[in-house]
């Protein structure tokens, strides 16, 4: 079994919510978020989600460590809107402007080794990026689709090129 992960136990009435953060991203105890929905949730109900939305983590709740079924934050909103109830949008309320922000506070200031993600979005396509050590990087594979339809990247022959300057465009 690997090194169990430390969650960080919420209230919300009286019934506990055990969250984490795993690479800058909110999981949740599926078992307890079931609860709070008034559903068992088990490996059955979430085969609904992507597969990127749930795991088994070796998660340290109670003072044992313990394989638990944990939902992401996108999968928990999809839940919440596959088994949609009115009373939902309070709970999704509260994951969203009370437990993500303070995970989110909670993490350790971000030393200048540790690496971050971000997006770049064109209208045309989007491009991840890493930021370490003051320097942006992408991936070598996207390359080829950011410098496809780059002006200096053109290739024509003289015949195109003439041909365009004569019609005008």
């Amino acid at each position: 079994m690997s090194e169990p992960l430390l969650p960080t136990r919420f209230t919300r009435h009286r019934t506990h919510l055990h969250a984490l953060l795993v690479e800058n991203q909110a999981w949740f105890c599926a078992h307890e978020l079931g609860r709070l929905m008034g559903k068992y949730l088990d490996e059955r109900q979430l085969r609904k989600l992507d597969a990127d939305q749930w795991q088994v983590m070796c998660v340290e709740t109670y003072g044992e460590a313990e394989e638990r079924l944990m939902v992401s934050e996108s999968g928990v909103y999809a839940l919440l809107i596959y088994h949609y109830c009115p009373e939902y949008r309070q709970l999704r309320e509260w994951l969203t402007h009370q437990v993500v922000p303070a995970l989110r506070d909670a993490r350790p200031l971000r030393s200048v080794e540790r690496p971050t993600l971000s997006v770049l979005s064109w209208p045309q396509m989007s491009l991840s990026m890493l930021h370490w050590q003051d320097e942006p990087w992408i991936r070598l594979r996207d390359m080829p689709c950011l410098l496809a339809d780059a002006p200096f990247n053109r290739r024509e022959s003289w015949w195109h090129k003439a041909s365009r300057l004569l019609r005008g465009h």
